[in-house]
């Protein structure tokens, strides 16, 4: 009886816990580079993989998308590392055909869809290219009766210095700005895109960060570095473009002098327990913040130090002339499947190395509906329904000799591996 009641007394401990748990989202923005046309650099994306799987984003969110098949190609290198994660539809830039019909730059976002859930996707026209609005709920446990949504927003402003592309610049802000009239003034957004302003002064930064513009959402900066960031070494730890000095590569040159590339939130977000950004969190990926980097190449030893490997640098300069900025976000609800983490909730019955049956026991609490079988590229090979059974048993006379993953969409435990050998 006495170990019974500690039994329960520990459930409830563990339980009471959870209830007041806090969780982190990673989130990124990389400017990709003309991806996949670009191909002055042979197999890029292995470079991609390498600093996705360094980072594991929980929101991946990129510019410079040239076509579905590129869309789809990140996809699949991201669902390798995490089978949770999903896209939204990728769909064509409809701006700027009136001007110059450019419409080889989309913009994207991927999920963990374990911990969000995208309730709608919405393109904002401009004068040069769509802002693209995806709007996110946190698939918590709460989510049925106090939902908290997260509105991210992608976009890639017109590039280029002098007043006529600074003009270009304001104008797409603010045909931003009068959508944004329509959300609740309390919403949380978070702005993510390759700005192209050269200093913090410039009507299209000011638009967005101006408190006295009387703008329905203004935005902050997480990392707290406003200022004129072209050619100021002062602001070297936020600066992300260009990676590259010499040519050859595609993209811009020049070294490292340039703040382009921004997450910014509404400032609701600095405050807000059920979802804030993490001080301190705002990080130039790649960037080690060395002030002998300024005007180098970011795989040189000029731009080395602690955070940031050689190896990292060198595939963050083979893959894209900007770098990726990354932020952590912060809630206090209790993720819906949060609870599941940490158990075992499928077991090989006997050896993983399967002739012609794969078994499994399954936990109960983890209460599966389907697992899938996935080949070493990530791929879908086979998915199961689990019917409310404890156990499954598997034919795999018709796979194929190799490695192979079993996953669950309903968890973001790590994947079993199973060997094939008849």
């Amino acid at each position: 009886m006495k170990k019974k009641l500690c039994l329960f007394v520990l459930i409830c401990i563990f339980a009471f816990k959870g209830l007041h748990a806090q969780e982190n989202f990673k989130i990124m923005f990389y400017n990709v580079l003309n991806f996949p046309l670009e191909d002055a650099v042979p197999n890029r994306l292995q470079y991609l993989e390498a600093i996705l799987d360094d980072y594991r984003p929980d929101i991946f969110m990129v510019c410079e998308l040239n076509n579905i098949n590129g869309a789809q190609t990140i996809l699949n290198s991201l669902q390798f590392l995490n089978p949770n994660i999903e896209s939204a539809i990728f769909e064509l830039n409809t701006s700027d055909d009136n001007i110059s019909d450019q419409n080889d730059l989309q913009n994207l976002i991927y999920y963990d869809s374990s911990k969000f859930i995208l309730e709608s996707q919405t393109i904002v026209t401009s004068i040069y290219r769509d802002f693209n609005h995806y709007r996110m709920k946190i698939n918590s446990l709460e989510s049925d009766t106090n939902p908290v949504f997260i509105d991210f927003i992608v976009c890639h402003l017109k590039a280029s210095s002098g007043t006529e592309n600074q003009a270009l610049r304001l104008q797409m802000v603010e045909d931003l700005v009068a959508y944004l009239d329509a959300l609740p003034s309390d919403s949380n957004v978070v702005l993510a895109g390759d700005f192209n302003v050269y200093t913090h002064s410039e009507p299209a930064f000011q638009e967005l960060i101006d408190t006295d513009n009387n703008n329905n959402i203004d935005f902050i900066d997480p990392a707290d570095q406003i200022g004129s960031w072209h050619n100021n070494t002062s602001y070297i730890e936020v600066m992300t473009q260009s990676t590259r000095t010499q040519t050859g590569f595609g993209g811009a040159t020049g070294g490292f002098d340039d703040r382009f590339d921004f997450i910014l939130t509404s400032e609701n977000m600095q405050t807000n327990p059920e979802i804030k950004f993490v001080e301190n969190s705002y990080k130039v990926f790649g960037n080690n913040a060395n002030v002998q980097c300024y005007n180098q190449a970011i795989n040189s030893s000029d731009c080395s130090g602690a955070d940031y490997s050689s190896f990292i640098r060198n595939a963050l300069h083979n893959f894209s002339d900007h770098l990726p900025v990354t932020l952590e976000l912060q809630t206090n609800q209790t993720l819906s499947l949060e609870e599941f983490t940490t158990l075992s909730a499928m077991q090989f019955v006997g050896s993983n190395v399967i002739n012609n049956t794969l078994m499994l026991k399954l936990n109960p609490l983890a209460q599966l509906k389907t697992v899938t079988i996935n080949n070493s590229l990530g791929q879908v090979i086979k998915t199961i329904t689990v019917k409310n059974s404890l156990y499954i048993e598997e034919s795999m006379s018709s796979m194929s000799n190799g490695i192979y993953y079993i996953t669950s969409q309903e968890l973001q435990n790590k994947p079993l591996k199973f060997i094939v050998a008849h």
